[in-house]
């Protein structure tokens, strides 16, 4: 990206930031930024997408928003998916994690870790609790955690297809001729819609009042299990890594997730196992091996629980497709 391309960009960051009350200076300069675009629509939402590459290994602790009651949603992604570089951009990445969806009040500060050469993709969308709860409507009452000021929540969610698709069109597509503030803000709903449609499948449960130090240990454990996909690491050894009892650290773990540790395990081992017959165009049994099967019945089994096909049967959509 050339310097004065460089300098249009970050000017349009800080403007956006300036909005919103966010404070970027220290920030940009651990960042390339390939492209940004921030949309608002005070005092109730708004919304910015963008790509950047990480120039050095930095933690950024986010602070506070000047919505009201404000309420940040990040759908992120490790990667540019960009057609047939998604493979190596991976193997660069030295990652499987895939796409996800944070939500957290601005109300606790987010610890976010970035990685030398790492290239990430971003639409993050901050709204206020009473906007997002009008929004809902008659469905508002089953998030409850979300808008009891009492209650510091902290939500991650695994992106759907139609949150990814909807994601892509917003930061990928070009934007239209006219009516662009109109258009996001129509997509900008699209993704709170799926978004809300998919945590809506999880159980109803009284949400724990979590603090940093409680989510930073879920999160190590998160780490853990991501790292080490072809063997399941034993309860022991988590509830070790979280510093935490078994039953407090597997419910803090559903309520940040949304599914127990062991079907979280599962749900990346089939995705990742899923990657491996889309990319790597390994066979069926080559990728169940690789994902630490020895039985591939077994394979087949779980990868239809989770990806909702047989692995063979989603080999030929692929290869129809």
């Amino acid at each position: 990206m050339s310097d004065k391309k460089n300098e249009y960009v970050d000017s349009d960051m800080q403007q956006f930031a300036n909005k919103l009350g966010l404070v970027v200076e220290n920030v940009l300069q651990n960042f390339e930024v390939t492209s940004f675009k921030g949309i608002t629509f005070l005092p109730d939402m708004a919304m910015h997408f963008g790509s950047f590459v990480v120039k050095e290994d930095f933690t950024r602790v986010t602070g506070q928003s000047d919505l009201v009651e404000g309420i940040g949603i990040i759908f992120h992604d490790i990667l540019e998916n960009h057609g047939n570089n998604e493979t190596e951009n991976r193997k660069k990445n030295n990652t499987t994690e895939p796409p996800y969806v944070r939500i957290f009040p601005y109300t606790i500060s987010q610890t976010l870790q970035f990685k030398k050469n790492t290239q990430v993709s971003h639409v993050s969308i901050s709204i206020s609790a009473q906007f997002l709860k009008d929004f809902l409507k008659e469905e508002a009452d089953y998030f409850d955690y979300l808008f009891d000021r009492a209650n510091s929540f902290w939500i991650e969610e695994l992106m759907t297809d139609d949150i990814l698709r909807t994601v892509n069109d917003i930061s990928k597509k070009e934007e239209p001729a006219n009516l662009k503030s109109f258009y996001y803000k129509m997509k900008a709903m699209e993704l709170l819609f799926y978004l809300f449609e998919s945590l809506k499948k999880r159980e109803s449960a009284e949400h724990l009042k979590l603090n940093a130090k409680e989510i930073k240990a879920v999160y190590h454990v998160r780490d853990k299990i991501v790292s080490s996909l072809s063997s399941f690491n034993t309860i022991s050894e988590l509830k070790q890594t979280a510093g935490m009892n078994e039953f407090k650290l597997r419910r803090i773990f559903k309520q940040v997730f949304g599914m127990g540790i062991y079907d979280y395990y599962q749900h990346l081992r089939m995705k990742e196992a899923a990657r491996l017959l889309r990319e790597e165009k390994l066979s069926v049994s080559e990728a169940g091996y690789a994902m630490g099967f020895e039985n591939l019945g077994h394979f087949t089994r779980v990868f239809e629980k989770h990806i909702g096909k047989k692995p063979k049967k989603y080999v030929q959509n692929i290869q129809q497709n």
